[in-house]
């Protein structure tokens, strides 16, 4: 944005803190349960953000949801609020406090840090942050937010330091309780200069800090305990061994709403000789190479077993003593956590050795004197298979960061195996690379185990044969054969086993019991790991771990089917939100709901441990309806709110009849107040239940399913305080790319603020998008945004101070008419786009089209603006832009006299119905319009090709013809199109069909270069209009449309004149051309007469000047002209004279305006121009009368 763009950033900035200031002191937001609770309500609630940094523009983004719809709901004349809450729950605050801490006690305060130690070295190996786990910027320096912004200091210190904070503001970082102090205001005063309209009375922080809050969600936990919603218990959850917790979504920095993944753990029974490595240690112990699956029907199919050659292996102990496990260090550590291993989180490992080892690694062990063991070429023993020993094999795709690194190899459906041992089977050369012989490869042959529909017994082959694949190095290939052979496979539920005792039955079927009976045997184990990598907020690289806790049952049968009856009542806005709900209850069993470290609430009855941050933050919006009396806006709580309720006093049967009607004040058995508690209840009972919950896409697994799971158990008889409807939107891009700090596409929300102002960034926000798919903001928008916002302002300003100069009469020119109509419409559209949330489309109706309405009448109009639509137009634009930009819309409600009353008091404009006829006639129009200006262009061109280089004469005037109808062979081609499209109810085939179906009938063969260009216009119109376009009638009077618009005609395409007619009067190209909605335009240059208009009025600034007139000119017209070219707003001011005598009244210009030798013409006068006299002359005709006029006349502007 340049300087004077800079400037109208400013300006809006400093309008902005002036409203926020008016708002703050009438505390325009600030709303109460009315005494009648019947009184309409809405109230929209936002996942409070956690309170470890700065909100960015990403958080922006989806609140804007609710303040948006909220704000609009006001309007609606509901009572609406917006609260907003702070959290503070979790490991991310204290992880940070403490790394904080331990710099200080080992490098001192400030820390001196070793040299060259400050930067990661190697920066791959950091994971990406999530946006909210970093603090953003203090200070405004560049440098330091690009270092920030790199995620490459090694040191929380550093971090610190580059953005901005002093030492001995960081040293008290190192206190977790003064993250919680910190931040919450800053966010407060953040989200004040984004102009929301929060209810701030209700604002509070969660955790312990406030004994208020802390006694809610310890109610609301002894109420899920006491109805056996919690149990405890051994589970598999993600778990982070450096922090020696669960690790929950929001304690992550990479793998959010990444779950325990289960797979079949396969026993291969490793046979004598044992490798090199093991031959001592493994005496007299089974050794098993252990492979995970998720398909442990397919084992009958096993032909070999592979490894990676450069992957390094374990070999450990498991817990027996007796059994040794073969796989990588990574498993390893993951199965040390379910209770593979005598010592949780331990690894004996007895040995550790490559795959196989090649020429580099094995010079390389050579000179470190390290041994040079390899298992490719090892026999196994595999359950299942009909080969009586298979051999380990080497595959170059086998990853060590996922599975165990051994992988199981089922060629006949498997594509990666398949081809993989081809490419040992067919190439000589690679065996011996890798010290493998025939007999190891070339006996093993696919066998047919699973018949599957399309590709038959031997799914793989068949699959890679038709793909061509060539080798195992074909991944992309691979991947998507892999991916449909699975489905068809087994989630299309058709596929049959061929083996075994379920031969005969359905895959899917029978899955599961060949796991059982695999694990009875004790040919397989259940083993668990990530979905995907997860790493803590902390730094470390997550596993699975069976750990002792209290989690929440989600699994319960009956909790579950009230869940799917909560989510059938609730309005989700799109399919894709209903439908991924449904699937999360479908799946959703245990979620941990305890934690050891970090901030928040302790378990009621087992204090060692603390609420973790999903299971705090489930039903926290009831409490939003009391926190404004409990605690008055007071943060942490630390005082007393209105009421003058004591935190210990709020015991859980003072919860109970606060939340539940049933409850009777007798049994409370407290010493507060009878009508305190009942105005408590009353705020929750006329808020609640939630009207919108907003929330991002990521948090539908997880928050938005348990916000329904805990509303169902807390309020289980009744529905009427269950949720009513849930947006979920996806994520924000900025400028086409994922904002993240490490690359410096980032903006904080203050920044944006700053940069575009609050209004600039809602406008731009609102325009990002709707869907559940990714938005994105455009700086490029964001900026234009400014400009238009600016340029409307101080056009209102303009025009309010010019107010007297325009027009003071009822609407009734066309332009007035077609204006008062879209007034009209596109608030009905915009108020349907509020409805459904649909604010990109909101920037459209309410702003875009709206002011694109307001200058095609100003460009329409050629007379002084109405006054009274001019005022309706900026009221209204004001009243209904309000919700997207509040700040410029109030300051122009004040400037339209509204001193005493904001616009957040206002109403939703009241219209009269659509005439659609008139948007019909508007439509025509400016089809027609489009039309012309390319018919002219075209018309240039063409003069311009044969004329060469000379300069060619520009139309003058043009003849314009309409048609009643349509001829005769479009009728009837029109007419078959009309009964094609209701024969196939609804739709039109595909142009070779219509082509062929048309061509058939004779009276449209002689047409058929012409035919299919016409059907095409059709089909064109038909997705425009629908089955208007197989009208065979004109849908407007096109005559009179075009001669009440004649004049603006004239002025928008730079003629003199023009004549309109019906096609009749056309020739035969007219007649082809012409028909319904498609007027006709010939353009055209014709003789013209000088004329030298003089203005005699003295001081008036209106100076002579020389124009030329057109035969057929109207006088009407010539004013239009004239008021063009000297700036005058409406022709009706110019009064236009001729001389009495035009040969010598001309000598003799009028003093003082006396116009005795001057007669006024009639602005119905038509030039009329000899061309055959030279000079040419110009004569006036008025009703038949001719009047010379010489080569001057007078203008006066009155």
């Amino acid at each position: 944005m340049d300087t004077r763009g800079r400037t109208k950033v400013a300006e809006l900035l400093k309008m902005e803190k002036d409203v926020q200031k008016v708002w703050e002191e009438e505390k325009i937001y600030e709303m109460d349960a009315p005494e009648e609770l019947d009184k309409a309500k809405f109230i929209a609630t936002f996942p409070f953000p956690y309170m470890n940094g700065f909100l960015h523009l990403g958080h922006a983004f989806s609140l804007t949801k609710c303040e948006f719809a909220v704000r609009y709901q006001r309007l609606r004349g509901k009572n609406a609020l917006f609260p907003f809450g702070l959290h503070c729950t979790g490991m991310p605050i204290k992880a940070s406090a403490d790394k904080l801490k331990a710099e200080i006690e080992e490098f001192g305060l400030p820390p001196n840090f070793p040299p060259d130690s400050e930067l990661l070295s190697d920066q791959s190996l950091l994971p990406e942050t999530n946006s909210e786990s970093t603090i953003k910027d203090k200070a405004k320096g560049k440098k330091s937010k690009a270092v920030a912004k790199s995620g490459a200091l090694k040191y929380q210190w550093s971090i610190m330091k580059s953005l901005g904070f002093e030492d001995d503001e960081i040293a008290k970082f190192s206190d977790s309780l003064y993250w919680i102090q910190f931040f919450p205001p800053v966010t407060v005063d953040h989200l004040k200069k984004m102009g929301l309209g929060i209810d701030w009375r209700r604002t509070f922080i969660t955790t312990d800090v406030n004994p208020y809050f802390d006694s809610f969600v310890r109610w609301q936990f002894l109420k899920l305990k006491e109805q056996k919603r919690i149990d405890f218990g051994k589970r598999y959850t993600v778990f982070s061994p450096k922090d020696g917790q669960p690790c929950m979504d929001h304690d992550r920095s990479s793998g959010e709403g990444v779950g325990p993944q289960e797979y079949t753990l396969i026993k291969l029974h490793l046979l004598e000789p044992y490798p090199k490595a093991i031959q001592t240690i493994c005496k007299g112990k089974r050794v098993y190479l252990v492979a995970a699956t998720l398909r442990p029907e397919t084992m009958y199919g096993q032909t070999n077993c592979w490894v990676g050659p450069d992957i390094k292996y374990v070999a450990f102990t498991v817990n027996n003593d007796q059994d040794v496990f073969v796989c990588t260090r990574r498993a390893a550590r993951n199965m040390a956590y379910q209770g593979f291993t005598a010592q949780e989180g331990q690894v004996n490992v007895l040995a550790e050795f490559f795959g196989k080892v090649n020429l580099i690694i094995f010079f390389l062990l050579q000179i470190l004197f390290l041994p040079t063991y390899e298992i490719v070429g090892c026999r196994v023993k595999a359950p299942l298979t009909v080969y009586e020993s298979v051999y380990i094999l080497p595959m170059m795709t086998v990853k060590s960061d996922k599975g165990t690194g051994v992988v199981t190899s089922v060629p006949s459906d498997s594509p990666d195996d398949y081809a993989a041992l081809q490419d040992l089977k067919n190439k000589k050369l690679l065996r011996e690379k890798f010290g493998i012989v025939d007999e190891m490869v070339l006996p093993f042959n696919p066998v047919p185990i699973i018949d599957v529909p399309e590709f038959g017994k031997l799914s793989a082959p068949t699959a890679c044969d038709e793909a061509k694949v060539q080798s195992q190095n074909d991944i992309a290939t691979l991947v998507a054969i892999k991916d449909k052979l699975y489905l068809k496979s087994f989630y299309d539920g058709v596929s049959i086993l061929l083996v075994g005792k379920y031969a005969g039955r359905r895959v899917q079927d029978v899955k599961k019991h060949i796991q059982k009976e695999m694990i009875e045997t004790g040919d397989a184990c259940i083993y668990y790991e990530t979905e995907k990598p997860v790493i803590s907020r902390s730094g470390d690289e997550c596993v699975v771990a069976l750990c002792d806790q209290w989690y929440l049952n989600y699994g319960d049968h009956k909790w579950k089917e009230a869940t799917k009856k909560a989510l059938r009542g609730l309005n989700t806005y799109t399919d894709n939100v209903y439908n991924n709900l449904n699937a999360t209850v479908d799946w959703l069993h245990e979620h941990a709901c305890s934690r050891s470290y970090g901030l928040g609430t302790k378990l009621p009855w087992d204090e060692q441990y603390l609420i973790e941050s999903l299971s705090d933050s489930t039903i926290y919006m009831a409490y939003y309806t009391v926190a404004h009396l409990l605690q008055g806006g007071v943060f942490d709580g630390s005082k007393c709110g209105p009421l003058n309720i004591k935190p210990e006093q709020l015991t859980p049967a003072v919860w109970d009849y606060i939340f539940y009607d049933d409850q009777l004040y007798e049994n409370v058995k407290t010493d507060i107040e009878k009508w305190k508690l009942d105005k408590l209840k009353h705020e929750f009972n006329y808020w609640y239940p939630v009207d919108l919950r907003v929330s991002g896409k990521d948090l539908i697994q997880n928050h938005l399913t348990y916000y329904l799971y805990n509303h169902v158990a807390m309020w289980p008889s009744d529905p009427s305080k269950w949720p009513r409807s849930v947006w979920a939107n996806g994520h924000l891009l900025l400028n086409n790319e994922k904002m993240s700090k490490s690359t410096g596409n980032f903006l904080t929300l203050v920044e944006a603020v700053e940069r575009y102002s609050a209004d600039g960034m809602r406008l731009a926000l609102a325009d990002a998008g709707d869907s559940i798919e990714d938005a994105n903001f455009m700086e490029t928008m964001a900026d234009a945004g400014v400009l238009r916002l600016y340029n409307f302002l101080t056009w209102v300003i303009e025009s309010i101070t010019s107010l007297d100069e325009m027009a003071n009469h009822p609407p009734s020119t066309f332009p007035e008419l077609i204006f008062q109509n879209d007034i009209n419409k596109y608030v009905q559209i915009s108020a349907a786009n509020y409805e459904n949330m649909q604010f990109k489309e909101v920037v459209k109706s309410a702003f875009f089209e709206f002011q694109a309405a307001r200058d095609r009448y100003r460009e329409w109009s050629m007379m002084a603006l109405n006054r009274n639509l001019i005022l309706r137009f900026i009221e209204t634009q004001a009243i209904i832009l309000s919700p997207i930009c509040p700040h410029i819309c109030e300051t122009i409600w004040k400037l339209l006299g509204n001193v005493k009353n904001s616009i957040v008091h206002a109403k939703w404009p009241t219209v009269e119905p659509v005439v659609e006829e008139l948007s019909k006639q508007c439509a025509f129009l400016e089809d027609a319009l489009h039309d012309f200006r390319i018919r002219y262009k075209s018309t240039m061109a063409s003069k311009q090709k044969k004329a060469g280089k000379m300069p060619v004469e520009k139309p003058n005037m043009a003849i314009i013809y309409v048609a009643a109808g349509y001829p005769p062979w479009q009728e009837l081609t029109l007419t078959t199109l009309a009964k094609m499209h209701e024969v196939a109810c609804g739709s039109l085939p595909e142009n070779k069909i219509l082509s062929k179906e048309l061509l058939q009938i004779e009276e449209l063969k002689k047409h058929a270069k012409k035919l299919m260009p016409f059907v095409a216009s059709v089909k064109e119109s038909y997705d425009q209009k629908g089955v208007e376009a197989f009208s065979l009638q004109a849908q407007v009077d096109e005559l009179d449309i075009l001669t009440r618009n004649a004049a603006y005609l004239v002025s928008t395409l730079q003629l003199q004149a023009i004549q309109i007619h019906t096609s009749v009067h056309g020739g035969e190209k007219v007649q082809e051309e012409c028909r319904p909605g498609k007027p006709f335009i010939i353009f055209q240059t014709e003789k013209v007469c000088k004329l030298i208009l003089i203005n005699p009025t003295v001081g008036s600034g209106y100076f002579e000047f020389e124009t030329a007139v057109l035969h057929g000119e109207t006088v009407n017209n010539l004013k239009q002209r004239i008021a063009k070219r000297i700036s005058v707003s409406d022709a009706k001011q110019i009064l236009l004279y001729r001389y009495s005598d035009s040969i010598f009244g001309s000598r003799m210009i009028p003093v003082l305006e006396n116009f005795q030798q001057c007669t006024e013409v009639r602005s119905d006068g038509v030039f009329e121009v000899d061309n055959q006299r030279q000079p040419a002359t110009l004569s006036l005709n008025e009703d038949g009368y001719h009047h010379p006029i010489g080569t001057q006349m007078i203008y006066v502007v009155v």
